[in-house]
């Protein structure tokens, strides 16, 4: 077996596991019961893109989406700590602000 047949049936696994993982967070973004569950999930569907992106580069030897890979990395995370910071806020009843604490 070559290393560009071994390389080709790589690709072909890690494409349709991303592939896979991708349609099942897209019914868990369907489906979900709250709104965290899409959130947690919309946030995996990030994480798959950002590693089919990774996947791509790794294949191609090429560096040009890494700029892109970074910038949706911490976009990702960041809409994550917003949300579960607003969520928090939500669930917290003491947390307004301008209350005082006993």
């Amino acid at each position: 077996m070559s290393l560009d047949v071994l390389e080709g049936v790589l690709a072909w696994t890690v494409g349709a596991v991303l592939a896979v993982a991708a349609a099942l967070t897209l019914v868990r973004i369907t489906i979900g019961p709250s709104v965290l569950d899409r959130v947690v999930a919309t946030d995996v569907l990030v994480s798959i893109v950002v590693c089919a992106l990774g996947a791509q580069a790794a294949l191609t030897s090429g560096s040009t989406t890494l700029p892109l890979l970074i910038s949706l990395s911490l976009v990702g995370f960041l809409a994550s700590v917003a949300v579960a910071r607003f969520v928090a806020k939500d669930r917290d009843p003491g947390s307004e602000e301008g209350r005082l604490e006993p």
